[in-house]
């Protein structure tokens, strides 16, 4: 069901979205990752439809300057979804997501601060746990973007209370396909290739109180690293 806001509430909407930011590098990062993506071609017809055709061949510089707005980021996803329809749109976000990790974990290595080998030799929901912990300290230290890590003995909770994927988007259901896309590949990366659940079970853009993302403790693939 769609939300729609007044006069008032559409310019208060504006004027926080475009007062809200990531680092140029985390801009960056997405920009290269979804270039990967789509794909040159496809890349020009997605800035086109958010009419962003300034970014071609001008991605954020490669600095921790907090410039890159939450709303340039609203608009490329608006702008899949107008493009290839709801259902394609989504998965081109989790993919894009996949590869912002893939690509951010080289750019980001020395901000991380994680060693490999001691990091590897953990049990594996250590692993999880810290590199989700360490994810979200990156987006609490380099963007506006608020984010908790909760947990019970079945999941844990990436919380999302200031979201800059469903900024000023009002969406029928959970649609932060960018975050689902980049745990997801985290996950993967973490626990050395096995997959788990992974879902958004609320979400600010469909008027929820903050986006949650369930993550599953349990590997879903025989063979995966035992857990402790």
């Amino acid at each position: 069901m769609s939300h729609n806001l007044s006069a008032d509430e559409a310019a208060e909407a504006e004027e926080q979205a475009a007062s809200c930011f990531f680092a140029n590098k985390m801009g960056r990062i997405f920009f290269l990752a979804l270039e990967e993506t789509a794909g040159d071609e496809s890349l020009r017809a997605i800035l086109s439809t958010a009419r962003m055709q300034d970014r071609l061949d001008n991605y954020p510089p490669n600095d921790f300057a907090a410039e890159f707005s939450f709303e340039e980021l609203s608009k490329v996803h608006r702008a899949f979804e107008e493009l290839y329809g709801p259902r394609t749109g989504r998965q081109l976000a989790r993919r894009t997501g996949r590869a912002c990790f893939r690509v951010g974990v080289k750019d980001l290595r020395p901000v991380l601060g994680v060693a490999d080998l001691l990091f590897r030799i953990l049990p594996l929901r250590m692993r999880i746990r810290i590199g989700f912990e360490v994810l979200a300290h990156v987006f609490d230290r380099f963007s506006d973007q608020v984010v908790r890590l909760e947990e019970d003995q079945r999941y844990f909770r990436w919380i999302t209370e200031r979201c800059g994927v469903c900024w000023d988007r009002h969406v029928d259901a959970p649609s932060c396909d960018l975050i689902v896309g980049l745990l997801e590949e985290g996950l993967y990366w973490l626990s050395g290739g096995a997959d788990f659940f992974i879902e958004e079970s609320t979400c600010l853009g469909a008027g929820d109180p903050v986006c949650t993302i369930l993550i599953g403790k349990q590997p879903l693939v025989a063979g995966a690293p035992p857990e402790d």
